[in-house]
């Protein structure tokens, strides 16, 4: 499925040190969690940063639309 970034999620990804491949990974990789309506958030520790749980909330339709990415993000029920 095609991935696209919206402006606001590439300068969360700049502000926050991410690269593209790195989003690619947390999407691939990460846990799913229903947000409601077709959104998600997708999130995935990753030992070597001092800013988990790195998050990307997402829109899933014809393609994954990346609207932005957290850090510090916590997985509440």
């Amino acid at each position: 499925m095609p991935v696209v970034l919206t402006e606001h999620a590439k300068q969360r990804m700049q502000k926050r040190g991410m690269d593209e491949g790195l989003v690619l990974e947390i999407i691939d990789t990460g846990i799913q969690k229903d947000a409601g309506n077709g959104h998600f958030w997708i999130y995935k520790n990753f030992e070597h940063r001092q800013d988990n749980l790195l998050c990307v909330a997402v829109v899933i339709e014809n393609v994954m639309v990346v609207k932005t990415i957290m850090h510090h993000w916590e997985n509440t029920p």
